[in-house]
């Protein structure tokens, strides 16, 4: 057979298989969004569930999971940072950075059910931290390392050699070439990689079934002390995010519109993940292209 025609017909499939996949997708999202969306309303957005007796509102689980979300990035990039410097500027090949590696890619491997159930048994039981927001952002953080320390450590891998070297020249140190020109360099990779993270973890919901809870009590949004039960910022109550709402309204239908309200939840949950995932593309060549000039 003629080579070319080979080749036309190899990339006929590839496009094929490509075409199937992004057909798949839209027809997902186009579905949640052509049910859910006309269900939304402002007072949808802005209201608890229970202010309304047939069940909508989901004013207390958005914040919870933007709240929830926060802490988990607080407590998963500092370590996540480090983890990705080590890897990629100051571990040698051997045997212990490859079981690091392997650790890495089997704590990403690892399906969220079994961290909730960790964080249920050590940090809910063990260490009586309860049902609470803070519970579900360290089983999050378990979560979320991998992803984060392998999108710092490609982010920083990708940087060009020769902007190590002239750092080098001038006399910096290892730590000053690092924080004054790989990581200002990297910097887009690695917002990408948090925003991206970022929407992974505001969809989660098996890890916190068993961490963060599955009620969320009315709290005083005008009440700042973080220290006082009431508080919208206390990190010790129990918490139900979005998409655990989503799981919850569908499995109990406690509600006559239940189905109403889950579409309308997902549609919600899917329109800020979208919202994560093209602002982190945007900004992510956005600051490539203000810092390396490139038009």
């Amino acid at each position: 057979m003629n080579p070319k025609r080979v080749n036309n017909i190899a990339t006929g499939v590839i496009f094929a298989l490509v075409g199937i996949v992004v057909a798949i997708l839209l027809f997902l999202i186009g579905y949640i969004l052509f049910n859910g969306v006309p269900n939304i309303s402002w007072k949808f957005l802005t209201t608890s569930a229970q202010a309304f007796s047939s069940g909508g509102g989901i004013r207390d689980q958005l914040f919870n999971s933007l709240y929830l979300l926060v802490l988990t990035l607080i407590l998963s990039f500092p370590i996540a940072l480090g983890a990705g410097i080590y890897l990629a500027e100051y571990a040698p090949d051997n045997w212990v950075t490859n079981l690091i590696r392997t650790t890495i890619e089997v704590l990403s491997s690892l399906p969220s059910v079994v961290v909730g159930l960790f964080g249920y048994l050590f940090l809910v039981i063990q260490l009586q931290l309860s049902f609470s927001i803070l519970s579900g952002a360290i089983a999050l953080t378990f979560f979320n390392l991998p992803l984060l320390t392998r999108s710092i450590e490609e982010s920083l891998n990708s940087v060009s050699s020769l902007q190590k070297e002239a750092g080098k020249s001038l006399g910096l140190s290892d730590w000053k070439t690092i924080t004054k020109i790989l990581l200002p360099v990297a910097l887009p990779g690695i917002l990408t990689g948090v925003i991206l993270s970022a929407g992974r973890v505001f969809g989660e919901a098996a890890a916190l079934i068993y961490t963060a809870g599955q009620s969320a009590p009315a709290v005083n949004y005008g009440n700042w002390n973080f220290l006082d039960p009431t508080s919208f910022l206390n990190p010790m109550r129990p918490a139900e995010t979005l998409a655990v709402h989503i799981w919850k309204v569908n499995t109990e239908s406690v509600t006559p519109d239940a189905h109403l309200v889950s579409s309308a939840s997902s549609a919600v949950l899917i329109i800020v993940i979208l919202i994560f995932n093209l602002g982190a593309r945007y900004l992510g060549n956005h600051l490539y292209k203000k810092m390396t000039a490139t038009k």
